[in-house]
Parts: structure tokens; sequence; C-alpha cells
């Protein structure tokens, strides 16, 4: 199963997608310009293999729920999400907000 929910941060809407697979869940939440997600992301890859695309994201271990993939720190950023002011330990929330 899968859910695409619109979610209002501040003001601004978001897109917050939950696909439900066998024994794990994939939590995205994104704006136009960039997304967080869970732990599946591979910001690794993101970075290096797919430098040149310029992809604006950020990891979060351990969540579950959309709500907690919002407020856990971020675990991992990409290149971009750095030049952005996005970095470990922010709140999807506030990296998300720096995404619009």
């Amino acid at each position: 199963m899968m859910s695409l929910e619109p979610i209002t941060i501040d003001g601004y809407t978001f897109k917050a997608i939950t696909v439900l697979l066998p024994k794990t869940t994939l939590l995205a939440v994104a704006s136009d310009k960039g997304y967080i997600m869970c732990g599946a992301l591979d910001v690794g890859l993101l970075n290096e293999k797919l430098k040149d695309r310029g992809i604006i994201a950020g990891r979060a271990v351990g969540v579950r729920t959309i709500e907690q993939l919002l407020y856990a720190p971020l675990e991992s950023v990409t290149v971009e999400a750095e030049k952005l002011g996005i970095h470990v330990g922010m709140s999807g929330t506030d990296a998300l907000l720096k995404m619009i």
C-alpha cells in the first residue's frame, strides 16, 4: 500500500509519501526543490554517482512514521543540501523549510 498526503509546515505545503513494504516502510517528505527520507535513502550514492543531478536531500534513521521523520535529526545530507544550510543534526522540519 502507498499513500500520498499533503502536509503543511509554517504555511508551506509538502508531499508526505508512505510506502508499506514487507518488513519495512519507506517514508519521504518532499518540496518542489528537495526531500527528506528514512534510512533507505543512500546519500553516498546521491553525492557520488548522481552528483551531476544536484539532488537536495537529507536522511533520518530509525523513523517509522512521517511525524517521526519530521522531527528526527538528520543523520546525513547531500552536498547540495549543505549548500542551502541544511546540516547533520537539523530536524527534518527545519531542513524542509530551507527547501522552499
